[in-house]
């Protein structure tokens, strides 16, 4: 079962930038941010197969990166221009397969304990 810990949360004015990280203890093949506000479904943010993104929220394009790094069993997520509607708590997943959706959260069989994002405005 793979590990997963997130790090970079934290607070910001509208318009700054955070970068989360996310640790893994191995390589999956397939990995997603997810992020959730109280009473909202998990809702997919970014996801990556290998080192190749492959796709983003429509809300978060142009404005967020997906990125891994191998070397470092690392996943991070490049947060610019940040939104208030964009604080949420995010999670990294990962999966060694993915049959559907990259953005179903039932794919992924590994989560992280999550970090709070929070824009004031």
């Amino acid at each position: 079962q793979i590990q997963l810990v997130e790090s970079g949360g934290g607070s910001v004015q509208a318009g700054g930038s955070l970068r989360l990280s996310c640790v893994a203890s191995g390589y999956p093949l397939y990995m997603a941010w997810f992020r959730q506000t109280p009473g909202q479904e998990r809702e997919g943010v970014a996801s990556i197969r290998d080192q190749e993104p492959t796709a983003y929220r429509d809300s978060v394009k142009g404005r967020f990166t997906i990125s891994k790094d191998w070397d470092k069993n690392t996943l991070y997520l490049q947060m610019n221009s940040l939104r208030p509607e964009d604080t949420a708590i995010y999670y990294c997943a990962s999966t060694f397969t993915l049959r559907g959706d990259s953005f179903d959260a039932n794919e992924y069989n590994a989560w992280g304990q999550g970090t709070q994002v929070t824009v004031a405005s």
